[in-house]
């Protein structure tokens, strides 16, 4: 979170962050994190590890949530740890920030290409490059398996 800060918008930087989500304490499932933050209207920072302990992730500047179409606003981004830090702002080019349902979370898109998504098992997941974030695949591996997942916001 430290090395994430200096990227977050300027009235998050000085915020305290709590867990909201974590795998390990409350299970794999799209559902189970969509109802942790139902009662939120803050950014949601999502972190991932995958089963090759690579480290990556999005920040969120809208609670993620299930939607209809894409929302969400440029101060979306996604960002790598490989092994430095590498951040993927937004590009101007679409506003394919989020897009969720119960078998599926979308950040970024273009082209039929997600810069992450998420299966509703939170097993699965894939990082293609996409037009919203002009992003390198987030994972060494296009499509991988999770090892752990936690979605944390603003306290």
């Amino acid at each position: 979170l430290a090395q994430l800060v200096p990227h977050l918008p300027l009235r998050l930087t000085q915020q305290p962050w709590s867990l909201l989500y974590c795998t390990t304490r409350d299970g794999f499932s799209l559902k189970t994190m969509y109802r942790s933050m139902n009662h939120l209207s803050s950014p949601v920072l999502l972190l991932v590890r995958d089963t090759e302990a690579q480290a990556f992730g999005a920040f969120c500047a809208s609670t993620i949530r299930v939607s209809n179409c894409f929302y969400g606003t440029g101060e979306t981004f996604l960002f790598s740890f490989s092994p430095e830090l590498k951040v993927f702002p937004w590009t101007g080019r679409n506003s394919f920030f989020v897009k969720g349902d119960m078998d599926l979370l979308m950040i970024g898109g273009g082209s039929g290409k997600f810069g992450l998504w998420l299966d509703g098992d939170l097993y699965h997941g894939g990082s293609h490059p996409c037009e919203t974030f002009d992003n390198e695949p987030l994972s060494p591996r296009e499509e991988f398996c999770i090892q752990a997942l936690e979605a944390w916001g603003p306290a």
